[in-house]
């Protein structure tokens, strides 16, 4: 029985004192989660008080990024799970039901994060290339709308994963493991499933990524004499690469591993050592994707100058003794004050519109 060939494929997770697998299982992840969870909840925690209580006015932009930080949000809430299974050497006590849950709910924010990104992309090509047009296809109710449907889509998206994902326990000793469906020797759902979402949930939001950034730039372009005091076309330009390498880093190596996990083992269906490889790359890049959570927060501050410097200056009131923070605090007041004086130039009531003097 110890030996893998002659055991079901899932129990490999049972033996964990051979092979490179239970190692990244056993110590990778729990340090990755840890540190994740860590750094990213407060940046997380602190990004939705911003948005809540610094920002006065929200644009399209601004709900964006809002949903973006309550996906990950979600997912920092729910890792404590995931943290405490590995650091107990992958005994799982709380039934199927909330194992296909957690499992789900990775699943979920991972798309999530993809197509939100996705939306911010668009959302500069409207106000480049259509202006006026975008304040009819996406005004403030269109986007939440839109954000109402990418939760409802990534959520029927991720449902397969409840029903694929398996408890099983090992035959050596009475743990219980919560194995991820693209670990199981059932290969006949698993594929075209993982396929269907690398191609819906990966690669069309890349394409629309590409075509709304460079039809962007090139419409920005074309304006050449039109000054640029914002700097738009420096901003839309760090946008545009911090986006494609978010997908290049994060998204890109993610889906290649899982599919290679999962190609192996239709491949090769009575040869588990030759999945190994495929599966401790899935393994790490499973760690070194919930990194995201850390990183989504600077895109905010990439995309929006208002919630940077509101951002820099909540970390100025939190740490006032950092010399840095303190011209950020300056920054943000400054801001503050400039809206107000706009809001306040906006409700005066034109000269012209008054009434003549009496004579």
């Amino acid at each position: 029985m110890g030996n893998t060939l002659d055991q079901p494929p899932e129990q490999a997770f049972c033996d964990l004192d051979t092979h490179l697998l239970p190692v990244v299982q056993l110590y990778l992840m729990p340090s990755f989660f840890l540190t994740v969870l860590v750094l990213g909840l407060p940046l997380n925690l602190l990004s939705l008080w911003v948005f809540c209580h610094r920002l006065p006015r929200w644009s399209r932009s601004t709900v964006l990024l809002l949903n973006l930080t309550l996906a990950d949000t979600s997912w920092l809430l729910a890792l404590p799970l995931l943290i405490y299974y590995h650091l107990d050497h992958l005994y799982w006590k709380l039934g199927l039901p909330l194992c296909a849950a957690v499992r789900v709910l990775y699943h979920n924010y991972f798309y999530l994060s993809i197509f939100f990104v996705s939306c911010i992309s668009l959302d500069r090509y409207l106000a480049i290339v259509h202006p006026l047009r975008s304040l009819v296809l996406l005004g403030r109710r269109q986007t939440c709308l839109l954000c109402v449907a990418v939760w409802i889509s990534t959520l029927v998206l991720s449902i397969p994963v409840a029903t694929m994902t398996r408890i099983q326990t090992c035959p050596m000793s009475n743990r219980t493991v919560c194995i991820l469906y693209m670990f199981l020797s059932e290969t006949e759902k698993g594929l075209p499933y993982s396929l269907v979402c690398s191609i819906i949930g990966f690669l069309f939001p890349l394409l629309s990524i590409c075509y709304c950034g460079l039809h962007s730039l090139r419409e920005l372009r074309r304006r050449p004499c039109l000054p640029d005091p914002f700097h738009k076309r420096f901003r839309l330009r760090r946008l545009l690469s911090a986006v494609l390498i978010l997908f290049v880093v994060f998204y890109l190596p993610y889906h290649l591993s899982r599919n290679a996990a999962i190609v192996m083992r239709t491949v090769y269906p009575d040869r588990p050592d030759s999945w190994r490889p495929a599966d401790c790359a899935f393994a790490m890049e499973m760690c070194f994707c919930s990194l995201i959570t850390c990183v989504n927060p600077v895109l905010s501050c990439f995309m929006g100058r208002q919630f940077r410097n509101e951002f820099l200056g909540t970390c100025a009131l939190m740490f006032p003794r950092c010399p840095d923070t303190r011209v950020a605090s300056l920054v943000s007041k400054r801001t503050r004050m400039t809206v107000r004086k706009r809001q306040g130039l906006s409700t005066v009531t034109p000269v012209s519109a008054l009434p003549a003097p009496r004579p």
